[in-house]
């Protein structure tokens, strides 16, 4: 459902841009909203959130659709735990839907799904590897990468059951909000893809406000 915010920028308390291929790592407090804006336009945000106090609780897909009834998130969406608590809501959504069934691109993906020569470009699970490299501050590890929402990213299910990846719905100015439900530490990769039009085989920035309660 799209819902525009009244929330305005320049009364944020954070604010950064997250160039194509690189990734952001930073906590969320209990209260706080989250916009993930798309500035340029069909670019994909591939998102992880964890529970800041205890990281094994982290958001679940399975949770998630089971709890809303539905594939894709907008507004009034809660997103679930794997402890089947509520981390966060979505408060706003001028794109309509996001995915969180096509999972993130990794090297061995790239090379299945396109070619030997695929392998070496960069990929989300590349970012995320490097962000919690970079940061062992939030205690997360390669095993804490599970199940990832896909801001803007348009994945259509077929009618015998398959996943498709399909032009965005997305433009210049887009944006999603949440709200959360408990303190979080959001873990972002903006997707580098080049290889199917989640980016418009065009990876650009995306940018990453939040408001305090």
């Amino acid at each position: 459902m799209l819902k525009t915010s009244d929330r305005l920028p320049e009364q944020a308390s954070f604010r950064t841009v997250v160039d194509s291929g690189d990734y952001y790592i930073g906590r969320l407090n209990k209260g706080q909203t989250l916009r993930i804006l798309d500035l340029e336009g069909n670019q994909a945000a591939d998102t992880l959130f964890y529970n800041a106090d205890n990281p094994a609780e982290r958001y679940s897909m399975s949770d998630t659709l089971s709890a809303q009834g539905q594939v894709y998130l907008t507004t009034g969406s809660r997103l679930m735990s794997n402890e089947q608590r509520v981390m966060l809501e979505i408060v706003a959504d001028t794109c309509g839907r996001h995915d969180t069934l096509g999972g993130a691109c990794a090297t061995e993906s790239n090379t299945v799904r396109y070619d030997l020569e695929k392998r070496c470009m960069h990929a989300c699970r590349d970012s995320w590897m490097l962000a919690i490299g970079e940061h062992p501050e939030y205690g997360l590890t390669k095993r804490d990468i599970g199940h990832n929402i896909n801001f803007f990213m348009n994945v259509p299910v077929t009618p015998d059951g398959g996943l498709s990846f399909a032009d965005g719905i997305s433009a210049p100015g887009k944006y999603v909000e949440m709200t959360a439900c408990m303190d979080l530490i959001v873990l972002l990769s903006n997707c580098p893809q080049l290889n199917n039009p989640c980016n418009g085989y065009n990876p650009t920035p995306v940018e990453l406000l939040i408001w305090s309660s």
